[in-house]
Formats: structure tokens, sequence, C-alpha cells
């Protein structure tokens, strides 16, 4: 295996942390995390949790969640265009494609992931409002339910109870005529409190046709009694985007768009807007010895968006409402703590599809869709001894979805067209989850866990066409995963690390099928996925340093999939080395400079599941830096994207007609901005 400069830093790096004689007292440190949906310390139970910090947040380079998600073990990120993150894809633990519904992203524990496959719009909430960010890796369907195969992305918003009175604006200016202003303020109390963020974005991006202009306000209300506390959370955010689509690659004719155009678009026509709110009350209760959770959630999403299709237009609006309530309990018994609970979660579900939106009043197709599920789980932990802590699991969850689809050949470009006939699919699932965990020492830890996940498919992933490119609902059977994970964790948040080592054997995924005549989505031959993560953080003096490397497997495991032998192949975007690494100086008492690398080997592109292209996604390392200085309630940054300007992009597909046809997505070479934040107190 060839050996990057990256990858040996890094190996020096753990070395040197996990092996030092003078690491702190690991029980010296206390990190309160929410993996089993209760505020525990850290390091208590099985799971596989990473902690990002404000403090960690607000000096990374990065201003996007993606981007300072892809510094950790274990996970990637995919962009289609940059600006903002407006359309990228969290991936934890290689599930490629598939990433999107295989990663649950949560905000104070409910979800953003939906049924319409749009993608999560990350920067609704506003790094100002965030508190700290966990990650836990591999499934956790037991207390999460579907879509918690790969992992859970958890971001847990700053309370204003018990906190300084703070307001603060921060304005930013950069590349490709980037406008960014932020606003927010706490209103903090011993018994009540309230903060408010808003946020302005503005940019044309680096290529023709991607303009970005988004903006969102968010909202957090508190109430604390003698035994309760109750949150009110709301927020809006609005989102207009341009789409520059591919640049084309076919080497048979002489077409390298990439080479002679980088910057173009080939869909100058093409946009998407997105308006939503959502609001969601909690009632927290301690019942002695005992704690109890009341959670109700509501949010709304409404989308337009047009393509071109090289004059064959598609128009289509959606609305799309989701609701979900979920109450939950814990238990502190002698010996064990047994948390119970139920989660239903509903969306309502319409689509309009025409040619033009003046004629959107009388679409072509009216696509209608309910799709309900409710959830009931129990988990154990129960401590054998101080050293010795076990936890086992298990969920049952009922899953309904019934679509419909009105069709009307006489609307306006109706002629070609059809309809699907309608449906219902029920499915019921369940998963189970042991775990172990074995102090050995003062500041070392070992840890083992098992467990079967699942995902149901969403109703943008069953209403496609057939080869006859007729419309239909292709109700698809829910994808299972058995995992397994063996790790050990050292030190303390001064100078530690961790390592695990893991396995997973996928049935049924939920995927896009390249290869039939039409297009639509299939339950895909069995996968494995399995590899190695390393994370380790040291510190001499003014110095941070932290790093992370990946080794990412996934395969699959049989057979003859529609003419094509998938078996010993691997999964397409899923690149088998990652490397990260972050440097943090602090020069002076009110100066501190950081600095970030991220080197991603090659891998297949989408759509290359038989890995016959003969071409991959290109192996790239990008580094980031930024610079702080402090001087009163005065707050100056400066930043460079992609210092050393590398030409790279995340995201290629092939093409399903033309042999040796490509689409890549070209992101950003170096780009910079300015910042200037004011906090007053």
């Amino acid at each position: 295996m060839r050996q990057t400069p990256l990858s040996l830093a890094l190996c020096a790096l753990f070395a040197s942390s996990a092996f030092a004689e003078t690491l702190p007292d690991f029980v010296a440190e206390t990190v309160v995390v929410t993996p089993s949906r209760f505020a525990e310390p850290d390091g208590v139970g099985s799971a596989n949790v990473t902690v990002i910090t404000r403090q960690q947040i607000e000096q990374n380079p990065a201003t996007t969640l993606p981007d300072i998600l892809a510094d950790y073990a274990g996970i990637g990120a995919r962009d289609l265009y940059g600006n903002q993150a407006s359309n990228s894809t969290v991936d934890i633990r290689g599930f490629g494609a598939a990433a999107g519904q295989n990663t649950l992203v949560l905000v104070d524990g409910r979800r953003l992931n939906d049924i319409d496959l749009s993608g999560v719009v990350w920067s609704a909430i506003p790094l100002s409002a965030i508190d700290r960010i966990e990650i836990i890796r591999g499934g956790a369907s037991v207390l999460y339910g579907s879509g918690a195969v790969g992992g859970v992305v958890n971001i847990l918003t700053r309370s204003p109870l018990g906190q300084p009175a703070e307001t603060g604006l921060h304005a930013r200016v950069g590349s490709f005529d980037t406008q960014e202003v932020q606003a927010y303020g706490t209103l903090p109390g011993k018994d009540m409190g309230l903060t408010l963020a808003a946020n302005r974005y503005r940019s044309d991006g680096v290529r023709d046709n991607n303009q970005n202009r988004q903006d969102s306000l968010y909202g957090d209300a508190r109430w604390k009694l003698d035994q309760a506390e109750w949150v009110l959370k709301f927020g809006a955010d609005t989102q207009n985007i341009r789409l520059p689509g591919s640049r084309l690659i076919q080497p048979s004719i002489g077409l390298n768009q990439l080479a002679n155009d980088p910057k173009g678009t080939g869909t100058p026509l093409d946009w998407a807007d997105r308006q939503g709110w959502q609001a969601g009350l909690t009632g927290n209760f301690n019942l002695g010895e005992h704690d109890a959770t009341f959670d109700f959630g509501y949010r709304n999403k409404a989308q337009a968006a047009y393509f071109d299709f090289g004059g064959f237009p598609d128009y289509r609006e959606s609305d799309l409402d989701m609701f979900s309530l979920s109450p939950r309990a814990r238990f502190n018994l002698a010996d064990h703590t047994l948390i119970t609970g139920v989660d239903i979660n509903h969306w309502q579900y319409g689509t309009r599809l025409s040619n033009a939106p003046g004629n959107i009043h009388q679409p072509v197709n009216h696509v209608s869709a309910t799709q309900r599920s409710i959830g009931v789980y129990v988990q154990d932990q129960f401590t054998v001894s101080p050293d010795v802590v076990l936890n086992a699991g298990a969920r049952t969850e009922q899953f309904s979805i019934r679509a419909r689809d009105i069709y009307d050949p006489s609307a306006p470009g109706g002629a070609f067209g059809s309809g699907a006939l309608s449906g219902d699919q029920n499915e019921r699932e369940y998963a189970w989850e042991l775990g172990a965990r074995y102090r050995v020492s003062s500041i070392n830890s070992l840890y083992a866990k098992a467990g079967r996940s699942f995902r149901f498919a969403t109703v943008d992933e069953i209403y496609e066409t057939n080869a006859s490119w007729n419309h239909e609902f292709q109700f698809l059977k829910p994808q299972t995963a058995l995992d397994a994970e063996l790790g050990w964790e050292t030190g303390s948040a001064r100078r530690g690390g961790r390592a695990a080592l893991y396995a997973a054997r996928v049935k049924d995924e939920i995927h896009l099928d390249p290869y039939s005549a039409g297009i639509g989505n299939t339950n895909l031959p069995p996968l494995q996925r399995y590899g190695l993560e390393l994370e380790a953080r040291t510190s001499w003096q003014a110095l941070q340093l932290s790093g992370a490397y990946t080794l990412a497997f996934a395969r699959f495991t049989a057979g003859n999939y529609n003419g094509v032998d998938l078996d010993g192949k691997d999964v397409p975007l899923v690149p088998r080395h990652k490397v990260a690494l972050n440097l943090a100086w602090q020069a002076s008492a009110v100066t501190k400079v950081t600095v970030s690398a991220n080197h991603v080997s090659r891998q297949y592109m989408d759509n290359d599941e038989s890995n016959t292209l003969g071409v991959r996604i290109p192996a790239y390392t990008v580094v980031d830096a930024r610079i702080e200085h402090r001087m009163g309630g005065w707050i100056w940054a400066a930043a460079v994207s992609n210092l050393f300007d590398e030409d790279y992009y995340t995201y290629a597909v092939r093409s399903n007609i033309t042999a040796d046809r490509y689409a890549v997505y070209p992101l950003a070479g170096r780009s910079g901005w300015l910042s200037a934040e004011y906090r007053f107190r």
C-alpha cells in the first residue's frame, strides 16, 4: 500500500498520543453526550461517538457542516456545486450514492431526512446556534429507527439558560461575490431564556448559473420549573439556487468540457427553490431517580424546480408536511438504566408535474402519498462492575405508505405522458443491539457492539418509470444490515485517540438501478462493508494537532445482476483511504491560526457498479487555512480554501447509454474570505 505524507504524519501522531505515559486521568474529563437519547457522560456506553465542540466548530476553516464533519474518521462529504453546501451529502461508512438515506441527520434529536430525497438543508441551522455535534457511527436503528444504518449525526443547539447575555453581528465577504450576514442574540435567565439567530447568504458560485440565495431564522425559548423544563424551538429558511449541471467527457469523440470550460454550464435554464419552516415542543421531566421526555415536532417544506432537458422541459412543485411524536423515559434502577419509548412519524407528500411554471395549474401528473411509521423500543444498560458495562436493546417498527397518481393527458405536455396505478405497502421490521465496554485502566477502554439495522424506501424512491418509460410505483423490500464493531479509546480531551474495526453485511440495499432499460430504483444484491477508523489528538503548549484516518472497503458479495457480474466489485463513490489533519496554533493570547488538510483516494464513479469504465474519480488533497484575531469585542478572521488550487471533484457519474461518456461536477479552486464579528456582552 502506498503511504501518503498525510497518512505517515497521522501514524506518527497516533503513536505519540496513544502510548504517552503522562496522559491525564480519563475520569477528569466530563463530556455530556446523548447517544442514548438522554444525557450521559462520554465513554459510558458501547456506541462509537465523536463529539465536535463549539470551539472546534468556530476555529475550523470550513464554513459548512459537511466540510467540518469530513475532518473526522469514517465520514465523507460529497458535493455537486459547492456554494455553501447547497447540494452536499454526508456519508458515514461508505454507502456511496445511497448515503443520503443511510446517514440519519438530527437537530436536537429530530429528523432532517425527508421522504422526497431532496437532501438535508445544512444551512438551515446557523453555526452560531450550534453547541456541539455528536457523530454516532454504525447501525443505530434500535433508538433511532429507519435510516440509521451507516450512522447518526445529531446537531445540538445552545441553551440560553445559565448563559451570559450576548448579542453578535457577523459579516463575511469572499470570492465569487460571496456576502453573508449573521445576527444572533441570547436573553438568558435562571428559569427562562430566549435565543434568536438569523442568517443571509448570497453568492454567485464558481461556475456559470451557480448562484445561491438563502436566508434562515432560528429561535429557542426555554422555561425551567422545579422538576421540568419546556423547550420551544422554531425556524424558517428559504433557498433559491441555480443548477449549473455537469461537465461532460467522452474521449472517443474528443469531448472534454472539464478541460476546455470547467466553469461553464450545460443547463443555463435550470433552477430550484425551497421554503421551509419548523416548530417543536419538548418537555423534559425529572421524576426523582427517573427521567421522561415528551417531544413533538412539525416541519413543512415547499419546493419548485425547473429542468430544461434540452428543450423537453420538466417543471414540478411539491409540498411536504412532517409530524413527529416521541415520548420516552429513562428508569435508573439498581445497576440498570432502562430506556423505553415510542416514535411516531407521519409524512404527507404531494407533487405536481408539468412542462412549464405557467401550466402547473393543470399538471400532467399529480402525485400524492401518505407515509407513516410507528416504532417501539427498549434498551437496558447494565453495570456489572465499575469497569464493565453491558447493554442490550430491541425495536420493532411498523411502516406503511399509500400513493396515487392522477394523470391528465389533456394537460399541456401530457400527450406523451403516463400515470401510475395507485398502490400501498405495509411492512414491519425489527432491530437489535448488544454491546459491552470494559475500562482497562484510567485512560484506556475497550468496547464491542453488534446489531441489526434497517431502512424503508421513501416515496421518491418508488415513483419511477419502467422499461417502457411509463410511470409506476415500484414498491421495494426493506433494507437490512448486520454490523459488528470492536474499538479502543485512550487518553483525555488534551491528548488521546481511538481506533475501531467494523464490518457490516447489507441485504436488499435500496439503490438507483443503472442497468435496466428504464430509470428506477431497486434492491441490490448483498454487499459487505468493513474497515478501520483511527482518530488522534495531542497538544504541545500553544499547538493542538488532531488527525483521522479511514480505511474503507465496500463490495458486492453476490452474483449476476441484470447481466452484470457484481461479485467482488467495489461499490462506487467509496474511497479506500481518507486522511484528515488539523492544526491549531495559538500564536498569541488574541491570535489563532488553524489549518486543515484532507486527502481522499480515488474512487469509482456513480453508475459504474461493474467497475469497467476504466476511469475513476481522481485522488485529491485540499488544504484550508484560517487566521483569527480578537480585539475587545471584535473578532477578525480571514481564510483561504483550497490553498494550493487543487483541481478536483467529489462526484462523477457514468453514462447509461454511451460506453465511454461520463459527467463530472468540478468544485472551486483557490478562494478566500474575510469576516468581522462584534459580540456585545
